[in-house]
């Protein structure tokens, strides 16, 4: 599991990538193609056409990380069918996306948000 994920905002690249690209292709992808920037405190997953191999590129200080993971068996449930060319999760959702299930997890206890008192 990727360690020191917490508040970064993971964004999914919706559809199936070509994974032959390594960082500066996929840091492209994230600049020209979502309009994001590759820079920030964020995660960028992609995920190739059988859905067996992910690679998440996210930038640290002074350089970029890739991580690369490949299933032996089984496939990923990476969502095909978005809107958008990118869908924003957590770290929660990314954790559950790594480890086979469904990033919409409807048993899930949902977040809550406390209101500052006055």
């Amino acid at each position: 599991m990727l360690t020191g994920v917490g508040s970064e905002t993971v964004y999914l690249a919706a559809g199936a990538t070509d994974l032959r690209k390594s960082i500066d292709g996929l840091a492209a992808i994230v600049q020209l193609n979502f309009n994001l920037d590759p820079f920030s405190p964020s995660l960028f997953v992609f995920c190739n056409k059988s859905r067996t191999r992910l690679k998440i590129l996210r930038w640290c200080r002074n350089g970029f990380w890739l991580y690369i993971r490949r299933l032996e068996e089984g496939k990923f449930e990476w969502p095909r069918h978005a809107r958008e060319k990118t869908i924003a999760i957590g770290a929660r959702e990314l954790g559950w996306l790594l480890e086979g299930m469904d990033i919409n997890q409807p048993k899930a206890h949902k977040g809550v948000k406390l209101e500052a008192a006055l």
